[in-house]
């Protein structure tokens, strides 16, 4: 079957930050805990401090996990982007260097979920 491009294509996307009304995506994969079979995606404040967002929110999300209680954040291996990174829970998440539609992978030493199964 023959592909013909439209190499004329143009579109504006509809997911823009300044579509968002001053907020951001924000999506956060848990590793090792496939009970959330995908990454999470919130709706955040650019000025909400990391700290905040993890107690207000991701740990909201994921309280139904039996891991989640077990947390230790300060032992927690983070990633954003694609690349290591260390958070200042004081700081917003802009200063934080998270903007709109990052992604966050959460890797908990220790917890691989429910009887070690990564579920």
């Amino acid at each position: 079957m023959t592909v013909n491009a439209i190499s004329e294509y143009r579109a504006t996307p509809r997911d823009l930050q300044a579509n968002f009304h001053g907020m951001q995506m924000l999506y956060v994969y848990w590793e090792k805990h496939l009970m959330f079979c995908s990454p999470f995606a919130f709706l955040v404040a650019p000025a909400m401090t990391f700290g905040a967002f993890l107690e207000q929110v991701f740990m909201e999300a994921i309280k139904a996990h039996p891991d989640s209680a077990r947390i230790d954040f300060s032992a927690a291996v983070w990633q954003l982007n694609g690349q290591p990174f260390t958070a200042d829970p004081s700081a917003s998440l802009e200063a934080n260097g998270i903007d709109h539609k990052s992604l966050l992978r959460l890797s908990t030493p220790g917890l691989n979920g429910v009887q070690g199964s990564c579920s």
